[in-house]
């Protein structure tokens, strides 16, 4: 019988929507190789099986570094990646001082945010991409392991980024959503012009994007995290 893996702790994102949607079914228990199994087609399987001489080329490729060297390159890249992580933060919670809410144009209001959604998700994946890369080339000068797990990465981004970006895309429509639901409750409240709700749902809205930039930037923290490992 085969043992039971431990379960992957869902990410703040995840939560978040989970709030918003329905409970699913019960879904079969499965370790974490066999879901990334359903991410793969046959192609990308082989793929990843023949990137393994690349990975160990690179490893062979480094040399190894003194350990006073690492925690310095640790300490390094982890101010780069508090640095990324402040700014984009404070773009996502950041609003216009001048905007007045309209109760009588909401379409108005869901269009701006929406607007907003995909200039704060253009802003990330720019950002944190170019970390990511940043990252890798550092960690494949250091040392033999690192440069393996560097190598690792890039084909990983390879075969799941794209997957990750289409799953990104389906936010808006849960925004919509979101943002429906929460002003028919006020509509059904008997005061449509209040909008309290609007102001609940834009905290909801950078909570969500928050939750975004911590999910693309796990990578990155992982990557940096397996130095002194």
């Amino acid at each position: 019988m085969r043992s039971s893996s431990p379960a992957v702790p869902a990410t703040a994102l995840a939560r978040q929507l989970a709030r918003w949607l329905p409970a699913p079914a019960e879904a079969p228990r499965q370790d974490v190789a066999e879901r990334l199994g359903q991410w793969l087609n046959v192609k990308e399987a082989i793929a990843l099986h023949t990137a393994q001489a690349a990975i160990a080329a690179a490893g062979q490729a480094a040399r190894p570094v003194p350990a006073a060297e690492l925690a310095a390159l640790q300490q390094r890249l982890q101010a780069e990646l508090q640095r990324v992580r402040s700014v984009l933060a404070a773009s996502i919670t950041a609003r216009d001082p001048s905007h007045r809410s309209d109760a009588n144009d909401l379409d108005l209001e869901f269009a701006l945010l929406h607007q907003r959604l995909n200039d704060q998700q253009r802003r990330m994946e720019l950002s944190v991409d170019a970390l990511r890369g940043h990252v890798r080339q550092q960690l494949a000068r250091a040392a033999p392991a690192l440069a393996r797990l560097a190598a690792l990465d890039q084909q990983m981004e390879q075969l799941f980024g794209g997957r990750e970006q289409r799953l990104l895309t389906t936010l808006p429509a849960h925004l919509k959503a979101r943002f429906g639901a929460l002003r028919r409750e006020a509509s059904a409240s008997g005061a449509p012009h209040d909008l309290a709700w609007l102001r609940r749902f834009e905290g909801e809205f950078e909570q969500l994007l928050l939750a975004e930039l911590d999910l693309r930037l796990q990578p990155v923290t992982g990557l940096i995290d397996s130095i002194d490992t």
